[in-house]
């Protein structure tokens, strides 16, 4: 079935592979966060990376490497990703895009923060002591926010893509992404190499994590969907035509026709019909069919005649009457 722009996207559900990459991601995380605890091999490992100084290593790609970490600052690549996802929305006629950035954005915001916060460490250009672990002393380094928000941004585009080939395609272009940005705060000097590792593990848990947050979301669109509707019903009554969006249909109205005079159709119903009316009362006929078909119930359908076969076509049609004329009194075949 060809795919309507108004079709709303399904995500990726919560299957038991991506149970099992949350569930060793996780143990990663926790795994990075101990060795830098206890001062293990991977904080040796920091310090000699920090000594060696790539950016004076390779000083022809500083300049260029300067811009290119701009691709992991939250602000500069929320806003583009945003722009895109927005023109998405328009076209799907809903906020789902928008929204799925939204909630992985705050979701990330709190963990790392909370994370960065909670631990504390310094980063290389403010280390005190040679082989420490620069743990609690007041930094905000760890985990690596410019690798988690590289992640979760472009990878947020793979996770609504709309084909299989798309998304495979989108979440190679974010990984590259994600581990160009964060070797790049390697080689400025601005994180260890266990901030982007965990940056990495942060992120990865934020997209794989994305499924549990699909039943708020579909919430709150739906409530917003909702209200931008009868905003845009008070402001432009007779502006609204054609099927409704996915997803944002207020209660009592329908998505298959508006009045000729711009008055919205409802549904009602009387016994065991369906009849529609306008919103101000007038009954409309043809609801919810078309105009030049008459509506007829089920019980007044022709009965059975006993020899099993159905009356002839029509046979209990009541005939229309016809005008009289306001001369004669008589109809036009001559009855009167």
């Amino acid at each position: 079935m060809e795919e309507r722009p108004t079709d709303r996207v399904q995500p990726p559900p919560m299957t038991r592979t991506r149970l099992w990459l949350f569930g060793g991601t996780l143990a990663v995380y926790l795994a990075i966060v101990i060795g830098v605890l206890v001062t293990s091999w991977l904080v040796t490992f920091d310090w000699q990376v920090m000594f060696f100084r790539p950016y004076k290593q390779w000083p022809e790609i500083h300049a260029f490497l300067d811009y290119f970490v701009v691709l992991g600052q939250r602000g500069p690549t929320a806003v583009a990703v945003a722009a895109w996802l927005g023109w998405r929305c328009w076209r799907q006629r809903n906020l789902h895009p928008l929204l799925v950035l939204g909630a992985s954005l705050l979701l990330l915001n709190i963990t790392v923060g909370a994370a960065k916060l909670g631990m504390g460490r310094l980063g290389p250009h403010y280390a005190t002591t040679v082989g420490a672990n620069e743990m609690a002393l007041g930094g905000d380094i760890f985990p690596s926010g410019h690798t988690a928000n590289a992640v979760v941004t472009w990878g947020v585009l793979a996770y609504i893509a709309t084909t299989p080939l798309r998304r495979r395609l989108l979440s190679v272009i974010a990984a590259l992404g994600a581990l160009g940005v964060g070797m790049t705060t390697v080689y400025l000097g601005t994180h260890w190499v266990s901030d982007v590792l965990l940056g990495w593990a942060a992120g990865l848990l934020v997209l794989l994590a994305m499924p549990w947050l699909e039943p708020g979301i579909t919430w709150v669109e739906d409530r917003l969907m909702g209200i931008i509707l009868r905003l845009w019903l008070r402001l432009r009554p007779d502006s609204l035509r054609g099927p409704l969006p996915a997803g944002a249909l207020v209660p009592g109205l329908s998505p298959q026709r508006v009045a000729p005079e711009g008055e919205v159709l409802v549904r009602e119903t009387i016994g065991a019909a369906t009849v529609g009316r306008s919103a101000t009362g007038r009954p409309q006929d043809g609801w919810p069919h078309h105009p030049s078909r008459p509506y007829t119930i089920r019980s007044e359908r022709s009965p059975v005649t006993p020899a099993g076969s159905r009356r002839p076509p029509h046979a209990d049609r009541v005939p229309r009457t016809t005008p009289l004329s306001p001369a004669s009194g008589r109809g036009r075949n001559g009855t009167g």
